[in-house]
């Protein structure tokens, strides 16, 4: 019995020791890439500033009514959850499902049909696995998004926005995605991108600033109709740059908690090996001592 505990904790410290080797692999990957990430997300927060206030400027200094500005108050609603590709993130994939089903019961409640929209695997997954219905959906790299992966969303979610109910529309779109604090915290939020609130984020003194810097030519209704388009897409993007370093700092640490675990795993196994060892050598012992008394006898 004790020869056969022995091979069984054998074969555990083995498999364990495999799966550390894994998990230590994907944390170090995970430490390489995110210093990347962070930079991207800081590299586009410039452009993000500057054209926040060009729109802001426009929208809300100006007397133009824009279809993407206005509260039409219609009864269909697009989210669009972002989540990631791989998994091995901890509860990082989880975080983000429960704000949209949250966001999704908000709205149901509120009497809107929800339209779903689905970036990244995972939740594609859990959608998929529980037959809920998926407009559209997109596998982007979610470790490292590209400007073309968020012009294919914005895109698509403009095109729907813009549309009429009857033939599919919106009128509105929320978007459910992780904010990155720093590397210990990463927030799932709810932005309600359209109809457009641009003064989000923008001081009033930094709008005051921004207005003498603007004159609209040809006329302020031209210039919102090329650059609200770009300023969703903008928004789309910093958000996957964001969720992109959130979910390589929560698969760093998940990976690095997950070694912690195997180590003492296989100290546990260790020392369950050992006593077993102990104990054949004991019964063996035994047995020997029991034999030499009956010979003896």
């Amino acid at each position: 019995m004790a020869g056969g505990a022995q091979r069984v904790y054998k074969a555990r410290i083995k498999s364990t020791q495999s799966l550390k080797k894994i998990f230590r692999a994907r944390e170090l990957i995970a430490a390489s890439r995110i210093g990347k990430a962070r930079a991207a997300a800081a590299a586009a927060a410039p452009y993000a500033q500057a054209i926040t206030r060009a729109v802001s400027a426009v929208a809300s200094h100006t007397d133009v009514d824009h279809p993407l500005t206005q509260e039409e108050g219609g009864n269909r609603a697009a989210v669009l959850v972002v989540s990631s590709d791989a998994g091995m993130a901890g509860s990082y994939p989880m975080a983000i499902v429960r704000e949209a089903e949250k966001l999704i019961g908000q709205l149901t409640a509120e009497g809107k049909e929800v339209v779903l929209y689905v970036a990244g695997r995972r939740a594609i997954a859990y959608y998929t696995f529980r037959g809920r219905e998926i407009a559209k959906s997109w596998s982007y790299g979610s470790e490292k998004p590209t400007p073309e992966a968020a012009h294919d969303i914005a895109e698509t979610l403009l095109e729907v926005f813009l549309a009429e109910e009857p033939d599919g529309g919106v009128s509105e779109l929320h978007v459910v995605s992780t904010l990155f604090v720093n590397m210990v915290t990463q927030r799932a939020r709810v932005v309600r991108m359209l109809p457009l609130e641009v003064v989000e984020g923008v001081t009033e003194a930094e709008e005051h600033e921004a207005l003498p810097l603007y004159d609209f030519e040809p006329s302020p209704e031209a210039v919102l109709d090329e650059l609200l388009p770009r300023y969703i897409e903008q928004r789309i993007y910093a958000m996957l740059l964001d969720a992109a370093a959130s979910e390589l700092a929560a698969r760093q640490r998940a990976m690095h908690t997950a070694t912690d675990n195997a180590e003492d795993l296989i100290r546990t196994y260790t020392r369950l090996a050992n006593q077993a060892r102990q104990a054949d050598i004991t019964q063996e012992i035994s047995e020997i001592v029991s034999g030499a008394d009956a010979l003896a006898s």
